[in-house]
């Protein structure tokens, strides 16, 4: 394996790791404070939502590179 497959390989090994335990922290912080659903379905919301963001612009720019043939 080359440098830049293995650079490139534990990006998103590392960054979906990085992007789980955000998860898991969001979650210990709704428990800790006794959030309830509602609350803790807004603080996943809210705090999570850059973690969708971060995860869908690749995809997005993927489907834009099919679509429009752009390269």
């Amino acid at each position: 394996m080359e440098t830049e497959q293995f650079e490139a390989l534990m990006m998103y090994v590392l960054v979906s790791g990085l992007m789980a335990f955000m998860a898991f922290i969001i979650w210990d912080l709704a428990k800790t404070s006794k959030a309830g659903r509602m609350g803790t379905a807004i603080l996943f919301l809210g705090l999570g939502l850059c973690l969708f963001a971060f995860a869908a612009k690749p995809i997005i720019g993927y489907l834009v590179e099919v679509s429009f043939g752009i390269q």
